[in-house]
């Protein structure tokens, strides 16, 4: 199916690893210019190289997206370069896991500052440029704790729950203008910073049990696996497509059928 990016100008934050790279490959793969941002410059740089290595457009840009500043020198930088955004991933993001009683004020803003305030600031200095076209598409990854909660990410759900929030009211606002703002929601997913913690858990619980951690994981998901960063990568591509320009203000669940919301 031809999603119609062909020349697009996509700009990815948090594109440097997990599902935010995988979002960059396949907008790439599509045919748009990629704009890698990511606060691990020497990442976003191999990742803007190997997608160009494979005959892709794609470029790479540092940035803090806590840092009202440097989002703004991000923003400077891309229409400096392009003249425009087209598509705006916000897939950046950080998770705790923690009891709510364990945890502390820094913790709390910690996940606020990156998962809502951060692709807010994003959204800020990209926007305006789209209201002007009257053309731009808007895609943030959140997750399906911040629509069912989850244990041990309670104010990582708040912060989503937010942005999910801001997102969808901001599509009422912008809708005027050609411009869908959208949602994608996972459920557990395996990117590098998952492995690494189920490679922890399997270590301190030993193989025999964390084989039966795994098994009765697997049993809440009807599909019976968990996700691949593609999954999620697929969902924003739709979204960000001319097959999608009817789309706005959603929440797409990409779970395995492990929440029905």
């Amino acid at each position: 199916m031809d999603f119609g990016l062909t020349d697009k100008i996509a700009l990815v934050a948090g594109g440097a690893s997990g599902i935010g790279l995988e979002c960059a490959a396949v907008l790439a793969a599509e045919g748009a210019a990629v704009v890698i941002a990511d606060m691990d410059g020497e990442a976003a740089e191999k990742a803007a190289e190997a997608l160009t290595g494979q005959g892709h457009a794609a470029s790479h840009t540092v940035v803090d997206i806590t840092d009202p500043e440097a989002v703004q020198a991000m923003a400077d930088q891309v229409l400096g370069r392009y003249g425009r955004v087209d598509i705006l991933v916000n897939s950046a993001g950080i998770a705790g896991d923690k009891l709510f009683v364990d945890s502390t004020l820094e913790d709390w803003r910690q996940e606020i500052d990156v998962n809502l305030i951060g692709p807010m600031l994003c959204t800020k200095v990209i926007i305006q440029n789209m209201i002007e076209r009257e053309n731009g598409r808007i895609i943030t990854v959140a997750s399906d704790s911040a629509r069912i909660g989850q244990s041990r990410l309670s104010y990582y759900a708040a912060a989503k729950a937010g942005a999910i929030a801001f997102f969808k009211s901001l599509a009422q606002e912008v809708g005027r203008y050609k411009i869908t703002v959208n949602v994608v929601s996972p459920s557990a997913t395996n990117t590098p910073l998952r492995i690494e913690r189920e490679e922890g858990f399997r270590r301190s619980m030993g193989e025999e049990a964390y084989a039966e951690r795994v098994r009765k994981v697997l049993r809440m998901y009807p599909l019976r696996r968990l996700g691949e960063p593609e999954d999620i990568a697929s969902a924003v591509a739709f979204l960000a497509s001319q097959r999608a320009s009817w789309i706005t203000g959603q929440v797409l669940s990409v779970n395995g059928g492990f929440t029905m919301p």
